[in-house]
């Protein structure tokens, strides 16, 4: 018989017992009795955080009783002609980009701007343990994920005549402490301690097919993150949202870590954003075909979505705009957001008891109740509930959209070593023919780096943020094989 544990006294357990059993997940203090006061501990500290209740809610929501769909033809559309900026060369919009860059400039210099990043996923398709944000994608610097995008606000906030940008990066339980010790040894990237703040997005129990919580072990709950949808509440509950308050912040730009070409704190997007009063926003990009696996910013019912592939049809992905080859569905979606901090607080959460979860049947390693073993199933066995980081989209009020290029903002890490598309190496190719698209942007000619291979060109993200800053190399053949760190110590041929 387990010895009581001081963490709780016979009357919360019992209290716990029952508001479990009413619930109809009884089934969890399976072998509670047999445990040694840690792991009694332990399983009273996880039920007592866990809201039953609300998870039961969510699984007859989402399972049970989900809404249905709407017809594909009744419900979405395209997002019209104009009705979005761009910054691609020859849109009627991109002689505006001067101006959007002014204004997200002001705001930065203000401190008005903060970022926050996605970086709760793991390396493991990439054949690494550590978070994904420690990858290191083959660079001449051997820069992580992590450094390049702190370099960027660096420089950026350089650009700005040293105000700070305050950084929130939202990790999982898997990638938390991993996530801080990289920071810690890494001094920051050279940002200031106090300009960074972590905290975990949320995680919620795994179903059977039944409603059932899964126990991943004896006196243990299986849990997984919520999605990157969780991100609201958890930036809520965490206080995060407070601290730019107290900060005096207004505007705040999110992407994912596994994008090595993001602009961090994008001034763009910013000033695009605010200067037409939106109160969220995302970036996009073209596709580049109608097959392309990514989802698309459109219209639902009349208000913006995201549509992932799998929702169109083949006919309706080939539609294209009248009298134009453009595809009608071409906004690329790329989880690169904007928002204001008094939609995030004032808001965001009236919304989010509107938000449906997503289901993902997965396989999920379990103990078996009738036998006690451990089970690693073959194939999906259980339910994981998730929220998209874009499912506020629907309840946007003034919501900006703004097209970019994709070879200069984005480049996704999704795939393992040698895969051909979005993996370490096309990100690493993607970044350095970046660097060299700058240099000649500012009148340099980059020499191969042996004959027959492309350059391995780099220039640090302390720099030059955007290709600013380069006027000095006008007019010489830089070496194709270097690393820039200093603009005075540039290989010359």
């Amino acid at each position: 018989m387990v010895q009581v544990a001081p963490s709780f006294t016979s009357e919360s357990l019992k209290a716990l017992r029952d508001r479990y059993s009413a619930a109809g997940q009884g089934h969890v203090f399976t072998g509670f009795d047999e445990l040694d006061d840690d792991a009694a501990a332990g399983l009273f500290d996880q039920l007592s955080a866990i809201d039953v209740e609300r998870c039961n809610e969510f699984f007859d929501r989402t399972v049970r009783n989900p809404v249905p769909a709407a017809p594909e033809t009744a419900a979405i559309a395209p997002l019209e002609a104009g009705s979005f900026g761009s910054t691609l060369a020859g849109s009627p919009q991109a002689g505006d980009a001067e101006q959007w860059r002014a204004e997200g400039m002001r705001l930065v210099r203000a401190g008005k701007v903060a970022v926050i990043l996605l970086a709760g996923g793991q390396g493991t398709r990439l054949g690494s343990a550590a978070p994904k944000g420690c990858y290191d994608i083959g660079l001449p610097s051997r820069k992580s994920l992590f450094q390049i995008q702190a370099e960027r606000i660096r420089r950026l906030q350089q650009l700005a005549g040293g105000a700070a940008i305050p950084w929130l990066v939202m990790t999982s339980g898997p990638t938390s402490a991993a996530t801080q010790q990289a920071f810690e040894a890494g001094g920051y990237f050279g940002l200031r301690r106090e300009d960074v703040r972590f905290f975990n997005q949320g995680v919620l129990p795994c179903f059977d097919f039944d409603g059932k919580f899964m126990l991943e072990r004896p006196g243990r709950v299986a849990v997984a993150p919520d999605g990157n949808g969780g991100i609201y509440e958890a930036l809520r509950l965490s206080g995060c949202l407070d601290w730019l308050r107290e900060r005096g912040v207004e505007h705040i730009h999110s992407y994912c870590v596994d994008n090595c070409l993001v602009r961090v704190a994008d001034p763009t997007f910013i000033g695009y954003a605010a200067l037409r009063g939106a109160e969220c926003g995302a970036l996009v990009v073209p596709k580049k075909s109608w097959n392309e696996s990514v989802g698309v910013i459109c219209l639902r019912n009349g208000r913006f979505d995201v549509v992932e592939y799998s929702e169109i049809s083949a006919e309706t992905a080939q539609t294209t705009r009248p009298g134009s080859d453009e595809l009608a569905y071409n906004a690329g979606n790329i989880c690169n957001h904007y928002y204001t901090l008094d939609f995030l607080q004032t808001r965001v959460p009236a919304i989010e008891a509107r938000l449906e979860h997503h289901v993902a049947k997965k396989k999920i390693k379990c103990l078996d109740l009738a036998t006690g073993d451990l089970v690693a199933p073959t194939k999906p066995n259980g339910i994981k509930l998730e929220r998209f980081v874009f499912d506020v989209f629907p309840y946007v009020e003034q919501m900006a959209i703004l097209e970019v290029d994709r070879r200069d903002q984005f480049s996704p890490l999704k795939n393992a070593p040698g895969a051909g598309v979005d993996c370490p190496e096309t990100s690493r190719d993607d970044l350095l023919a970046q660097c060299v698209r700058f240099a000649e942007a500012a009148g340099a000619t980059v020499q191969p780096a042996a004959p027959g291979q492309p350059p391995r060109f780099e220039i640090s993200p302390l720099v030059s943020y955007a290709g600013e800053g380069l006027e000095a190399l006008r007019g010489k053949t830089l070496a194709g094989d270097q690393l820039i760190t200093d603009i005075d110590s540039v290989v010359v041929i």
